[in-house]
């Protein structure tokens, strides 16, 4: 087996060790196939990253194993870093890529899916980019997952906001809009809190903001990953799957899947379609309307909904206790 080899990325040469490592064991993909991957999709991987807190995930024994989480960086790391502070408020360093060079050295430290923050360097405490993740529970269709989409960007275009669409890789589909970034990391949630009740509402059981998973039924709208700190497998991602997180235009909506995308043949679809993702950049918007909407939802009496169980208490927020496990206290009196 090779032990390494060397790609050619911007123009210098870029170390790659054992890139005959086997990633994906199922398909028998290799290190070497993730690191050419990235270097087919740089220019729109680097897009989804750019400038953001990055946190590494790890596969160091490939996808077939368990991941390890790399979130803080040292001093004189190889990439540039940026100062932040976490929900519990310690603070610490954080990678923020910025060239082509820094997705392939992730793809060298075994990463598979690029997940950063929804804001960037520059402004860390106001997000660019709202996030609606939309993940079906157990026995929902696909098509479903579809259909809430569709919804999501006809509602967005109404309050003056562009959507763009891509494949989770996983099983759902994520839908990112751009923002001015003027608004801090709980008004960006609240809106996303407030599209999704609004789903919930208007699509006759199809959408869902129950946090607990006991609850929900059809296809659930993560408001959360709207959170200080949260992160997502941003586009051009490989998933565990095997298969990319792939933008797509709307007008494939109807037609798209997530097996469209292995990793191992995406370099039709990008020779096809180029980067998709190129333009969000130049699409920002304002959350004026939507704050409109989530305080109209205030004055109906829908306050906060639950945080992650790591966050601190929030005000209005209902109790962090599972359903049934509060029925069973409450019959205990």
């Amino acid at each position: 087996m090779a032990s390494e080899t060397f790609l050619e990325v911007e123009g210098e040469p870029f170390r790659i060790s054992s890139p005959d490592k086997i990633m994906f064991p199922t398909q028998g993909w290799t290190k070497l196939d993730v690191a050419n991957h990235f270097l087919l999709t740089g220019e729109g991987a680097l897009r989804g990253v750019y400038g953001r807190p990055t946190m590494l995930k790890r596969w160091p024994n490939g996808a077939g194993k368990d991941p390890f989480y790399n979130k803080r960086a040292k001093p004189g790391d190889a990439m540039e870093t940026v100062e932040i502070r976490f929900p519990s408020q310690r603070p610490g360093l954080m990678r923020a890529p910025r060239t082509v060079t820094d997705i392939l050295r992730m793809a060298q430290l075994n990463c598979l899916d690029l997940n950063p923050w929804n804001a960037r360097a520059e402004d860390i405490d106001h997000p660019d980019e709202m996030r609606i993740d939309l993940d079906p529970t157990p026995e929902i269709p696909f098509s479903d997952v579809r259909t809430v989409a569709g919804w999501c960007r006809e509602f967005l275009d109404g309050h003056g906001l562009t959507a763009w669409p891509k494949t989770s890789g996983s099983r759902g589909i994520h839908v990112y809009v751009r923002l001015v970034p003027e608004w801090d990391y709980f008004q960006v949630r609240r809106a996303v809190l407030a599209v999704a009740r609004e789903a919930e509402r208007q699509l006759d059981g199809l959408a869902t903001t129950a946090w607990w998973k006991e609850e929900r039924i059809g296809v659930f709208i993560d408001y959360n990953q709207n959170a200080r700190d949260k992160t997502i497998a941003s586009a051009y991602s490989v998933r565990p799957t095997g298969f990319v997180s792939a933008p797509f235009r709307w007008d494939e909506l109807d037609d798209i899947s997530i097996e469209n995308f292995p990793m191992v043949g995406f370099e039709e679809r990008w020779n096809a379609v180029g980067d998709l993702s190129n333009g969000i950049d130049e699409s920002a918007g304002r959350l004026e309307s939507l704050l409109e909407l989530v305080a109209a939802h205030e004055g109906a009496g829908m306050g906060d909904a639950p945080w992650p169980p790591h966050y601190p208490k929030q005000p209005g927020e209902p109790p962090r206790v599972q359903p049934s496990r509060q029925r069973r206290a409450d019959d205990e009196y």
